[in-house]
């Protein structure tokens, strides 16, 4: 898991580190704010993979003595300080955009800032779909925060060919308005990332399909007469199951407990994110 992370996380540094490079000059010398914009977006973009990094590092460590649940929820702290940077550079944004269209310092972008908006379009999607589809094949929260982040750069960057191409045609204001709506969804990106991140801290259940999905797995099980309670919970990337079972009271311990560590066993094998199941047993008549 970690491993598959970590490549991830370095190809999308370095491809963050020359797209920034990319659109700054682009935006610079194309005098497009837009895309000077943008390129602050991307540069965020590699300081929120290392924040990534150290996260799954450590929520990657082994259980101790101080920390008997293991420490997934590290995952989380790293997916809200992703969700904050993401709102303060949002921000920052928008009030720069507001203030240069209060001063009127509207210039006409060049073709290179367009042509730059288009390559960073194509790539930020392209990182996208890369680091969500490892995210969801190792089931990380904070690296799928990342995969979103990646995402809204590629949106930003399509406001950012919009405002160009507009002001290019005459539409001078589009630029800057780009500039103000590219803000405005970096902070709706940061607003989901944290609320995800926030559930997953404060033992949220799973979703009701999850857990319809464990009953069905459970009564499977011809010897369980009952499903008595459930109750899931997220911790970190991670989900813990409780269960109360009714069976035949006329078992014996043995028969009972056996049953118990089937049902234990096939739901930890179901469901590859949890990471324990608790079963118990209460008597029932048949």
């Amino acid at each position: 898991m970690k491993n598959e992370a970590y490549h991830v996380s370095i190809v999308t540094i370095i491809a963050n580190f020359l797209l920034t490079i990319l659109k700054l000059i682009a935006g610079i010398i194309g005098t497009s704010a837009s895309m000077i914009s943008d390129a602050i977006h991307s540069a965020s973009d590699v300081l929120s993979t290392f924040i990534v990094m150290i996260g799954i590092h450590i929520a990657s460590k082994e259980s101790d003595r101080e920390h008997p649940y293991g420490h997934e929820r590290f995952e989380c702290i790293a997916a809200i300080i992703l969700a904050v940077l993401l709102a303060v550079v949002g921000v920052k944004i928008g009030i720069s955009g507001i203030q240069n269209i209060a001063n009127s310092s509207i210039k006409t972008p060049s073709t290179l800032a367009l042509i730059a908006a288009i390559v960073s379009i194509v790539v930020k999607e392209w990182m996208y779909n890369y680091t969500k589809k490892v995210a969801v094949k190792i089931n990380s929260s904070a690296l799928l925060a990342d995969a979103w982040h990646h995402r809204s750069d590629a949106l930003s960057s399509i406001g950012a060919f919009i405002g160009i191409l507009g002001s290019m045609l005459g539409l001078k204001f589009f630029d800057l308005l780009a500039s103000v709506l590219i803000s405005i969804f970096i902070v709706k990106v940061a607003y989901d990332i944290l609320k995800d991140a926030l559930n997953k801290m404060l033992d949220t259940a799973c979703s009701v399909e999850v857990e319809n999905k464990i009953k069905e797995l459970v009564l499977k099980n011809e010897k369980v007469l009952s499903i008595d309670d459930l109750k899931t919970r997220l911790f970190g990337s991670k989900m813990y199951v409780d269960l109360e079972i009714g069976v035949d009271s006329k078992m014996t311990l043995i028969e009972a407990h056996t049953i118990a560590e089937n049902i234990h066993d096939s739901v930890e094998k179901e469901f590859s994110n949890c990471k324990h199941c608790m079963v118990h047993v209460n008597p029932k008549e048949k």
